[in-house]
């Protein structure tokens, strides 16, 4: 579900799963605190204080489904390469280049180069973007 904030954002909920929401909810990263924005030219994602991203849409080089990723649940990712989920379904992958800066736990910066994101509507968040919804293996 897709809502349209009073500036005419366009925020997409990052996908939790049920067995996960209590302990999200109680690092900080609950349904209100966990989201993608799109804001004009701006793609602003955040899973609570524990990750952040405010980024150039014009940044953006690939913007597809992505295949369920298993592993892990949170935001985790090395060498440019970040997991921001709550979820193994409706993975989202981004690509940037140049990379773009993120923040991890408040403090630590980061640069990425690919982002994957689970959504609540990963189709009619590419759908925002201009992107076709086509699945990578």
């Amino acid at each position: 579900m897709t809502s349209a904030s009073a500036a005419g954002a366009r925020r997409y909920p990052i996908r939790v799963d049920p067995m996960f929401r209590g302990l999200f909810a109680a690092l900080g990263a609950g349904a209100r605190h966990d989201v993608v924005e799109l804001d004009g030219g701006r793609l602003r994602v955040r899973l609570g204080w524990l990750f952040r991203a405010d980024v150039a849409v014009s940044a953006v080089t690939t913007a597809q489904l992505h295949a369920d990723m298993y592993g892990g649940w949170g935001a985790h990712g090395f060498g440019g390469r970040w997991l921001v989920n709550g979820s193994s379904k409706g993975i989202v992958q981004l690509d940037f280049a140049p990379r773009q800066p993120a923040r991890l736990l408040g403090v630590w910066p980061l640069r990425l180069r690919t982002l994957y994101v689970s959504l609540e509507d990963p189709g009619g968040f590419l759908d925002a973007l201009g992107r076709p919804a086509a699945a990578t293996s």
